[in-house]
């Protein structure tokens, strides 16, 4: 009788370190997507400033479009340091609807439009939005997993002796999340 019960008390152990295991490695998952991201928002934080820079030279009438987007570039800045999901999610959204005002607005300046440096930064900032809308993705898969794991029997157990806490999901503003209308993105 005694041997059995050491035999299932190093089961159960066994089992909790294998389930601490697991929760450790969800946790650190979204840690490492949150870097990813991290890496690709340090990226575009430090183009925009030479596209706006380009763009000055030749849109001397849109100076609001341009403060637009340095302002949403600041906002996204700060939620990004200060790791607010809900704010950068917000700040995101401006930030991508001054860049594609900006974007359209400059069909209307043929020299700008041929300009090597304005072609060579939306491309990079292009490649940059979507390679930043893929990584959320996979964050916000790696917060669900994480979030499932602690709320789920008996890893619930083990994640609050433990403290594993639940992670925001990066949310899109509302804009965002609408259809896009083109004949507004072409007015000045």
């Amino acid at each position: 009788m005694g041997a059995i019960f050491w035999i299932v008390l190093a089961l159960v152990l066994v089992y909790a370190i294998t389930l601490y295991n697991s929760l450790v490695k969800v946790k650190n998952a979204v840690s490492k997507a949150w870097a990813n991201i991290d890496v690709l928002l340090k990226q575009r934080h430090e183009e925009l400033p030479k596209l706006v820079d380009t763009c000055k030279h030749y849109m001397q009438y849109e100076q609001s479009t341009l403060e637009k987007v340095t302002l949403a570039r600041a906002r996204v800045s700060e939620a990004r340091q200060s790791h607010d999901i809900s704010a950068l999610g917000l700040a995101e959204g401006a930030l991508r609807s001054g860049l594609g005002q900006l974007f359209a607005l400059a069909e209307s300046y043929p020299e700008l439009k041929a300009n090597e440096q304005f072609l060579h930064l939306q491309s990079r900032i292009s490649g940059l939005e979507n390679a930043i809308a893929d990584r959320r993705e996979f964050y916000n898969e790696s917060v669900n997993i994480n979030n499932v794991a602690i709320e789920q029997f008996p890893g619930v157990l083990l994640a609050r002796l433990f403290n594993f806490k639940a992670f925001d999901l990066l949310k899109f503003a509302a804009a965002e999340l609408g259809d896009v209308n083109i004949a507004q993105r072409f007015k000045a």
